[in-house]
């Protein structure tokens, strides 16, 4: 009998394929695309095409290492098989650290949509969706499933209705309009920064995408993880094709690329220009949904994630206590924890304390991502051939240019002036990390030699009371 604490499967595949979809569709896409398409001009959408495809490969990547062993760690656990306990340590407490970030900055940033209709202090907003969202997670996961469900739901209808109405509208089978791109040459042409822009502006579109590999988390949590895994990863695909590029596509082309409102507001700015009323009510709830969705997915993957260091003995032991539901309560509360002082952190200093905080996560999504490169390439030369039930594509050349490519939009960080400073303390974060690996590492050793000295002493006894001595294990070395 496992005695273990064990996590319910629980989640449906309909919830991990919207959890999937959610984790790709972010805040960033209806509010950071202008930006974007202001820096980089009408040609914003290739730098969207050519962040997805690096997307695509890494989820690709990620969906081989998932079906052939779903595990809750995930590519923790595919980063410590292939590349040692220094990576897997890395890749847990620094995917951890960058969604705790997240949560409090998510949680400001929603309270900011919902001050538009409430008139209450941020931080008062901010607190109350953080309760709101610990509290769904709390109960369980089927419940942090459902709300996943219907949030994405939501973010992805809102998508189509933009996309049909957007196409509709610059095809010319709009009421008054003709069919019209003009604005994709207009005002300085296609690239009016030259295309180094469209490739700087891959650093900022990058971290619009992030989330998708939340799936393969969840994935160990469903009662056919391998099925589960494989319908989620093809559906990123086909979405990130479409929503992403598609709609900032249609951006371009409705709106003028230079347009200072563009920048606020994308999406109610497009509605605005096509004429349809309540835009911005109608924008601001999605947005909502959108921050809630990654407020929730957010508290879900690391308190998972802190569940599976806990389990490794590489946090405190406490955080592997689960209820009767199977839920990791202990690990929930720590990382919701963190997302309180996030937000206090807001309030109080926004340009101090919380300003370092984001900027020193702002890099370690990368970082994992290329551990999770690099595990691929390692599992897969270790593999058989015939036990893969998804191949990663033109194996070793497409994952040895994905892990290139993550290398490249990294060098693009150390040489953009904007974003040095985030580069640089997202690497005093992983050093940081690196360095209390060490301190585990020795502890582990130190706890393993005065185990094997007891045992000498009196094998299968304790030396002081005559009683069998317990085993001390070592995971994950």
């Amino acid at each position: 009998m496992n005695s273990e604490p064990q996590l319910h499967r629980n989640l449906k595949p309909r919830q991990l394929t919207m959890i999937a979809i959610g984790g790709v569709i972010g805040a960033g896409l209806f509010v950071g695309s202008g930006v974007v398409i202001n820096d980089a001009g009408p040609g914003a959408f290739l730098s969207y095409g050519i962040t997805g495809v690096l997307m695509i490969l890494v989820m690709r990547m990620l969906g081989e290492m998932a079906t052939s062993s779903p595990s809750t760690g995930s590519f923790a656990d595919y980063a410590r098989r292939a590349l040692g306990g220094w990576a897997g340590f890395s890749v847990g407490w620094l995917y951890w650290y960058f969604w705790v970030i997240v949560v409090g900055f998510e949680a400001v940033a929603g309270a900011k949509v919902l001050s538009y209709w409430i008139d209450a202090p941020l931080w008062v907003l901010s607190l109350a969706l953080m309760v709101l969202m610990t509290c769904t997670n709390l109960f369980s996961v089927s419940s942090f499933g459902e709300f996943e469900f219907w949030f994405a739901g939501i973010k992805v209808a809102a998508i189509i209705v933009f996309l049909v109405l957007g196409g509709a509208f610059v095809l010319g089978f709009w009421p008054g309009r003709a069919m019209d791109f003009s604005n994709l040459v207009s005002h300085d042409g296609f690239m009016p920064h030259g295309p180094g822009a469209i490739f700087s502006a891959i650093v900022v579109v990058i971290f619009s995408m992030v989330g998708a590999e939340v799936a393969t988390i969840a994935a160990a949590e469903t009662k056919n993880p391998v099925q589960s895994v494989t319908k989620a990863m093809k559906s990123v695909v086909a979405r990130i094709s479409i929503f992403y590029v598609g709609s900032v596509f249609l951006l371009a082309v409705i709106v003028p690329w230079n347009s200072t409102e563009l920048g606020a507001s994308p999406f109610v700015t497009a509605f605005t220009v096509m004429g349809i009323p309540f835009a911005d009510t109608l924008m601001n709830a999605v947005v909502l949904t959108a921050v809630l969705s990654c407020l929730n997915s957010g508290l879900y993957t690391s308190s998972r994630m802190l569940f599976v260091l806990s389990a490794r003995r590489e946090a405190p032991g406490a955080l592997t206590r689960v209820n009767r539901r199977g839920v990791p309560m202990a690990a929930i509360l720590a990382s919701s924890v963190v997302g309180f002082l996030c937000v206090i952190a807001a309030a109080i200093s926004p340009d101090g304390v919380f300003l370092f905080l984001l900027n020193s996560s702002g890099a370690i999504i990368l970082f994992v991502y290329l551990l999770i490169a690099l595990s691929q390439i390692v599992l897969r030369r270790r593999a058989k051939e015939n036990e893969l039930k998804v191949k990663m594509w033109l194996f070793p050349g497409l994952s040895i240019l994905t892990t290139t490519g993550i290398a490249a939009v990294l060098v693009q960080m150390a040489i953009t002036g904007s974003t040095q400073i985030s580069l640089a303390l997202s690497c005093l974060s992983w050093a940081v990390v690196l360095g209390l690996y060490l301190v585990v590492r020795r502890r582990d050793r130190s706890s393993a030699v005065q185990t094997s000295s007891v045992n000498e002493e009196a094998p299968g006894e304790s030396a002081l009371t005559g009683v069998a001595a317990p085993q001390t294990a070592v995971p994950g070395k």
